[in-house]
Parts: structure tokens; sequence; C-alpha cells
């Protein structure tokens, strides 16, 4: 096997590395944010009240994530394409962290996401301020990427 060929194969190693870490952290977030939803709701079911549809809107936000990390992942795989290959170091570097950095971010959205489901659900108020939260965690995410790309 040739030399470039190699390095294209770690290039595009590292591409899914964006993408999978990405998609790792959105499984985390959305499920953590899950089952919070989940207890909330029985606790709603308990003290028969109603059970607030909304808080699906905290499992669902670690998802945009996962299209952060596909956004990453096809713009590596664009510049292999082009023969981008002497910089796959630089890529390899980007998959890792930018991919764990984005999937870190939505694991602790829907960390953030759980503690806002728990406290819709308890008090019925907030849920402006809860979905704040969660777009400021999210901005981590969408910075990460940006500065990926550029740096890319």
């Amino acid at each position: 096997m040739e030399a470039t060929a190699i390095w294209t194969a770690i290039g595009q190693m590292a591409a899914a590395m964006a993408l999978g870490f990405s998609a790792i952290g959105s499984a985390l977030g959305t499920g953590t944010a899950g089952m919070a939803a989940i207890g909330s709701w029985k606790k709603c079911f308990a003290q028969s009240k109603a059970a607030p549809f909304i808080l699906v809107t905290f499992i669902g936000a670690p998802m945009s994530q996962t299209i952060y990390g596909f956004i990453l992942m096809n713009s590596m795989l664009g510049k292999l394409a082009a023969g981008e290959v002497a910089r796959v170091g630089l890529m390899l570097g980007a998959g890792l962290v930018g991919g764990l950095g984005i999937g870190v971010s939505a694991w602790y959205q829907g960390k953030a996401g759980a503690a806002g489901a728990d406290a819709l659900a308890e008090t019925g108020q907030g849920f402006s301020n809860y979905l704040m939260t969660l777009g400021v965690v999210e901005t981590v995410a969408l910075l990460i990427m940006v500065f990926t790309l550029i740096s890319l």
C-alpha cells in the first residue's frame, strides 16, 4: 500500500471520529434527558397532574450535535478528496478533539435538559430559562465546529 493511501485512510478515520464522537455524545445526552423526562412524567401521573409534552424538547436538544459532527466529517472528507493528505495530522487532531468536544457538549446538554425536565414538571414554570441554558451549551458545540472548520 502506498504512503498516500495510508494517509488518506488515516484522514478518513479522523473524519469518522468527528461524527462518531459527536453521535456518542448525542446518544448520552438524549438518553440522560429522556430518563429524566420519563421520571418527571411519572411524578406528574402519580400526582394526577397533566404531564407536559414539551419535555420532549429537552430530550431532543442534544441530537443537533450529531449534525455538527456530520458537517465536520464532510468537510474533512472533502479535503481528502481534493488530495490534501499533507494535513492528516491536523485532521486526526480535529476529528478526535473536535468530535469529543462536540460530543461532550451534547452529553452535558442532556444533563442540563434532565434538570430542566425535572424542574418544569415540578413547578410548571421556567421553560424559557431552561431552554436558554440549553442554548448556551449548544453554542459551545457550534463554536467547536466552526473553529475546527476554520483550522482545517
